[in-house]
C-alpha cells in the first residue's frame, strides 16, 4: 500500500494517545493545542517512548509492528528524528556530527547532504561556533545520513528567531524535493506547516480531529474551532514581482492553470512585510480576520490596497464566527472570518460573487528559496 500507515496507542500518566492513520507519501503537518499528543506520537514512532500498540509502515514496508514482534531499537528503525534543540555533540566538529549519523547500509552520500544544506565551509567548526539556524541544518543532515524511510521533525523551527527561521525554511524544502521522504512535522506555527507540508493532521486530546488540506479541514466546524484557537492562517503561493517606492512588495499570485481572472492586475497584491528577492517563489500569509468581504459592484473608494474577485465556496459556522471560503481562481482558497450578521446582510451563500479585500500591512510575503519563471511578455 502506497503512503504512510500508523497505528499508535500510548498510555502514560493518565493520558492516552490513540491514532489509526493513513497518510500520503509527502509531508504531513501535525498541529493542535499544547498537550494534544503531537510530540508523543513522534517519540513513540522513533522508539523513545514505550507504546502499548505500534505499527508503522511506509509503502507497505513495515518499520515497526510490536504485535508481530518487529520492534527494533531506535537506531535500527530507519526513522530520522530532528528535535527543536538540535542535540548535536558539542565536542565534535560539524563533520564528525554529520558522520555520526551515517548509515552502515549507505544510500545517502555525505557530500550530497553537505552541498544540499550548504555546510561546506562549516565542517571544521564546533557547534558552539555556529548559529542556531546552522546547527539545525546540521541536525537535519545527520538525520538524512541515517538513510531513513521516514523523517520526523519535532518543532524544528521553534527555537529559532524569525530571521533564522527564514534561513532554514528553504533548506527544509530542498530536502523534501530531493529525497521525497514521507515526513511528519510537528509545529505550533500553522503558517510554517502550510509552507512545508502537503496535508494537515489535527490532533486534540490524543485523537485525530481532522485530516487533509486546509480547505477540506475548514469545512468541519469542530476543526475550525480548534484551528482558530491555535492561530489559524492561510497562504497564497506566488512570485515576488517588484518593490515600489513606498516600501511595499508586490507579488503575482499563482492562478490555477488555464483559469484567468479577467483583469490581470487582480492577480498582483501588495505586501507590507517581504523576505524575498525579485523572482523568488513566495507565499503570502494572511489570517482570516484580515480579510474583508464585499459584494460587487463596489462604488465606494476604499483605503484597502488589495482586491481579489471570487465566489463563495463554503461557509462554516462556529460558536462565535463564520469562516467563509472564497475561490478567487488561485492555487489556494482565501479564508475570511465574518459574523453571522455579515453573512445575512451580504446574503452570502455558495456561488455568490464577492470581493476579498485586505490591507497591504496585513500580508507577509515569505520567500521559499526557489525561483519561479516570470510570465511571458
Amino acid at each position: 500500500m502506497s503512503g504512510l500507515e500508523i497505528r499508535a496507542l500510548v498510555q502514560r500518566g493518565g493520558f492516552d494517545l490513540d491514532l489509526d492513520l493513513r497518510l500520503g507519501r509527502g509531508a504531513t503537518g501535525v498541529f493542535g493545542p499544547s498537550g494534544a499528543g503531537k510530540s508523543t506520537l513522534l517519540h513513540a514512532i522513533a522508539g523513545l517512548l514505550p507504546a502499548e500498540q505500534l505499527r508503522v509502515a511506509v509503502d507497505g514496508e513495515v518499520l515497526v509492528d510490536a504485535a508481530a514482534g518487529v520492534s527494533p531499537p531506535p537506531h535500527q528503525r530507519r526513522v530520522g528524528l530532528v528535535f527543536q534543540d538540535h542535540r548535536l555533540f558539542p565536542h565534535l566538529s560539524i563533520a564528525r556530527n554529520l558522520r555520526y549519523g551515517e548509515s552502515a547500509g549507505g544510500g545517502v552520500d555525505l557530500d550530497e547532504v553537505v552541498d544540499l544544506l550548504d555546510l561546506g565551509e562549516l565542517l571544521e567548526r564546533l557547534p558552539r561556533d555556529c548559529s542556531g539556524g546552522l546547527r539545525q541544518r546540521v541536525a537535519i543532515g545527520r538525520a538524512l545520513l541515517a538513510a531513513p524511510r521516514l523523517l520526523l521533525l519535532d518543532e524544528p523551527l521553534s527555537s529559532l528567531d524569525r530571521g533564522l527561521k527564514l534561513q532554514v525554511l528553504p533548506f527544509l524544502r530542498r530536502v523534501q524535493e530531493r529525497f521525497g521522504l514521507p515526513t511528519l512535522m510537528v509545529s505550533h506555527d500553522l503558517s510554517d506547516l502550510l509552507a512545508l507540508t502537503d496535508e494537515l493532521l489535527l490532533v486534540n486530546g490524543g485523537r485525530a480531529a481532522g485530516q487533509g488540506d486546509l480547505p477540506s479541514i475548514a469545512a468541519d466546524q469542530g476543526a475550525v474551532e480548534l484551528l482558530a484557537g491555535s492561530g489559524l492562517s492561510f497562504s497564497l503561493p506566488g512570485r515576488m514581482a517588484r518593490r515600489d517606492g513606498t516600501g511595499l512588495g508586490w507579488v503575482e499570485l499563482a492562478s490555477r492553470a488555464g483559469e484567468g481572472l479577467g483583469d490581470p492586475g487582480c492577480c498582483e497584491v501588495a505586501c507590507g512585510e517581504v523576505t524575498a528577492e525579485i523572482g523568488d517563489e513566495v507565499e503570502v500569509i494572511l489570517g482570516p480576520a484580515d480579510i474583508v468581504l464585499a459584494v460587487p459592484p463596489m462604488d465606494a473608494r476604499l483605503s484597502l490596497t488589495n482586491h481579489l474577485l471570487g465566489t463563495v465556496e463554503r461557509i462554516t459556522r462556529t460558536a462565535a464566527r463564520c469562516l467563509v471560503q472564497v475561490d478567487c481562481g488561485l492555487e489556494a482558497s482565501v479564508l475570511a472570518e465574518v459574523t453571522e450578521r455579515a453573512v445575512e446582510r451580504l446574503e452570502l451563500a455558495p456561488g455568490v460573487p464577492v470581493v476579498a479585500l485586505f490591507k497591504a500591512q496585513a500580508a507577509r510575503a515569505r520567500g521559499l528559496g526557489a525561483q519561479r519563471p516570470g510570465p511571458a511578455r
